[in-house]
This record gives C-alpha cells, structure tokens and sequence, in this order.
C-alpha cells in the first residue's frame, strides 16, 4: 500500500512539474515575440516595413507594446522557477522594478504625445528624439534590476523564500 501511495505522489509531484516547466516555456515564448516586436518597433526596414525616415507614433508604440510582450513573458518565466513557493522580500520588490520600469518607458517614450516632451504635438510631429530613448534605457535598467531580484537565489536570507502552506494563505 505504501508503495502505490508513493508512485502516486512522485505521479503528482511530475505534473506539477511540468506545469513550472509548461510556464517557463511559455514566458520564453513571449518574451522572445516581445523582443521580435520591439524589433519591427525600431527596426521596420529589416522586415521590409519602413515607410518614413522617423520614428513615429505607431513605431513607438510597437516598440513600447513589444517591451511590455518582454516583461510579461520574462515576469512569467522568473515566477515559474519558484515553484509552489512564495516570492522572496527581494523577488516581490523585483516585480514593483518591473512594473515601475515598464511605465518610465511608457511615459518616456510616448512624452510628446502626451504633451510632456519638448515637441508637442500640435504645432510638430512627434518623433523618437535623445531624451525618449535615454528615458526608455532608464526603464530598461529598471525592468533589468526587477527581473534579476526575482531570480531564486536561497543563500542569502533577503533571498530565502518560505513554502506556501494554509496558514500562510489565510494571513495573506
């Protein structure tokens, strides 16, 4: 009887498993469609795409939807390596760098149409100047910081993490 109990919980522990590994996966698979994104975003003339010598609008907001494709998937991998356990002090702070850098690149990239940057749109056209790409880069850096404090590391006591169990959850 022992015996059958004990397949069942290794038949169990393997299809938990594979729900980690089915959502690493997927997060790799739209991280990467996120990266391809940005790359039309910014580079249209690799695809045969390019129909004006600016970056405009629309390119600027492929690139910004393309980058937040990149953090969901890279938010959902990262979140798959810690299993049934709960996030780490330093792994929750990681998913606020995420989304906090997802919205400087948001502002900084789209800071003319919203009539934040130096040419607003009615009297110019918008176009991707130094200022919105250093401020992209900022964001960047942010959502970069973010996704390595998610990484699972259990050396150091900022990084340990506590497994799920009912008590917790109901303090939650």
């Amino acid at each position: 009887m022992q015996i059958m109990a004990n397949r069942n919980n290794g038949k169990e522990n393997n299809q938990s498993g594979d729900f980690f590994l089915r959502r690493i996966q997927l997060g790799l698979a739209v991280a990467v469609g996120g990266f391809f994104v940005i790359l039309v975003g910014a580079k249209p003339e690799l695809f045969l795409l390019d129909r004006s010598p600016v970056i405009g609008f629309i390119q600027i907001a492929v690139m910004l939807l393309g980058l937040g494709l990149t953090c969901l998937g890279g938010y959902h991998c990262l979140r798959g390596l810690w299993k049934d356990n709960r996030l780490s002090i330093a792994a929750e702070l990681g998913v606020r760098l995420i989304s906090t850098g997802y919205v400087i690149a948001v502002f900084s990239g789209l800071a003319d149409i919203i009539g934040l940057g130096s040419h607003p749109t009615p009297t110019f056209v918008p176009y991707f100047g130094e200022w919105q790409a250093r401020g992209i880069q900022i964001g960047e850096g942010f959502i970069a910081v973010g996704m390595l404090m998610m990484l699972p590391i259990a050396d150091k006591p900022l990084f340990r993490s506590q497994p799920q169990s009912e008590n917790n959850n109901q303090r939650s």
